[in-house]
């Protein structure tokens, strides 16, 4: 019997350059130098959280209606359209425009970055993935896409200490700006080089190309979709883990904030958190494939109430480097953990792999709702009751949707904790 057409080992290197070129503009550079983007747009925390609430609302417009949309199109396409309008958005973004332009930035962000290229990321990888292999396709994916963020959060340090000329205690608005400008063009131009390597080298076999696209999203589809027990379970399990995502954010800023580190050294500790990614993504997607994925899942949430709870005691302040540096590490291994897996329980989910795009836009429109409220909601905390206090309750938060998160979790390893095949039946 002829072996099915498998995408290349390419086509997900691609995939995984692609998958985080596109997030650095809106949400790397501001995870690695976050007192510098404070400074040089001139805003609190509360502001900075209210752009990321109009890119939130935007995309969750375009989950629900780029999903029907990643099963209609080959994903090579609207990936690199998304990329090079992205791109095109950092040129914006490196003029330090006002606050209103800034927020409207945001919004168009929201939908190159969601409607044009998350459901076809998401497809493409279990595409690449095939049955035996979601848990490896996923965390490669994760994983490879930390690297690269954290190959652009040190390519970002590098350029902004090497134009940044004055020293950083004294240096003024304009001399900040100078230097942050030439990290976003630097970020943008790379960007819209991967949309050109996309268009033209991650291409699928014919044969593949034609089985994963279909020409109509009927209702009937959209309703089997909405019935599976799965869908729903995903939905709170990704809003559970994007909060503790959402708030690696702060890890740059605790470190000025509470550790009492200068930019540059802020900016390093988030650039270290990113690198922890790649590790955590690919070591955990082998693993789970080679037992099951949902019970990893389970197991990142526990990680990750342990790791919040820890910051949300106080206990980390005052205290050596290397112990903050580990009690950062508690917290990533958790959420990069269920970050790299969530996606990967599709396949066991009984999902199907033709309607992945619908199902994840659905999953979608509740599970990225932190894109809303979390950035506000953090930047409260953290402007209400500045310093230790502020994180503190930051981490509280983070403590609680992991709870709630891990039992959702722990309920989806009851219902699908066996592996599954498409083509067998299941009892």
């Amino acid at each position: 019997m002829k072996q099915p057409e498998k995408a290349p080992w390419y086509y997900l290197l691609l995939l995984i350059l692609a998958g985080e070129s596109v997030f650095i503009l809106p949400f790397v550079l501001q995870r690695v130098f976050r007192p510098t983007v404070l400074k040089v747009f001139e805003l609190d925390n509360v502001s900075l959280g209210l752009c990321f609430s109009v890119y939130g609302f935007v995309a969750l417009v375009s989950y629900l209606l780029g999903g029907p949309l990643a099963d209609k199109f080959q994903p090579r396409k609207l990936i690199a359209i998304a990329l090079w309008m992205t791109a095109l958005g950092g040129l914006v973004f490196s003029t330090f425009p006002s606050y209103f332009v800034l927020q409207v930035l945001y919004g168009f962000w929201g939908f190159t970055t969601i409607f044009l290229f998350w459901s076809p990321m998401i497809k493409a990888t279990r595409v690449w993935g095939g049955k035996g292999s979601q848990g490896k396709a996923f965390g490669l994916l994760d994983g490879g896409r930390g690297l690269v963020g954290a190959l652009f959060g040190t390519l970002g340090v590098l350029v902004f200490s090497f134009f940044m000329t004055a020293n950083l205690e004294v240096a003024t608005l304009e001399e900040s700006r100078f230097a942050f400008r030439y990290v976003i063009l630097t970020s943008s131009g790379i960007v819209s080089v991967v949309g050109v390597l996309v268009w033209f080298f991650m291409r699928l076999p014919a044969s593949l190309e034609k089985e994963i696209v279909v020409e109509k999203i009927t209702v009937s589809q959209i309703k089997e979709v909405l019935r599976l027990p799965s869908v729903l379970l995903l939905m709170i399990i990704i809003l559970c883990a994007y909060v503790g995502y959402k708030i690696t954010d702060i890890f740059s800023l605790y470190a000025q904030d509470v550790m009492l580190l200068d930019e540059v050294a802020s900016a390093e500790v988030g650039t270290i958190l990113l690198f922890a990614r790649p590790v955590v993504g690919v070591l955990i997607g082998v693993v789970a494939d080679r037992s099951r994925p949902s019970l990893f899942l389970f197991l990142g949430f526990i990680i990750a109430l342990v790791g919040s709870l820890v910051f949300a005691s106080g206990m980390v302040a005052n205290v050596s480097y290397f112990f903050f540096l580990f009690s950062i590490l508690i917290v990533a291994l958790g959420v990069y953990a269920i970050r790299s897996l969530y996606f990967a329980v599709m396949q066991s989910g009984r999902i199907p792999l033709v309607l992945t795009g619908t199902a994840v836009g659905i999953i979608s429109l509740i599970g990225y709702t932190p894109d809303i409220f979390a950035g506000p909601a953090m930047g409260y905390f953290l402007d209400a009751s500045p310093g230790l206090k502020g994180h503190q309750h930051v981490f509280y938060m983070l403590a609680a949707f992991s709870f709630i998160g891990g039992i959702a979790a722990f309920r989806y390893f009851q219902l699908y904790g066996k592996p599954f095949n498409e083509n067998s039946k299941t009892s």
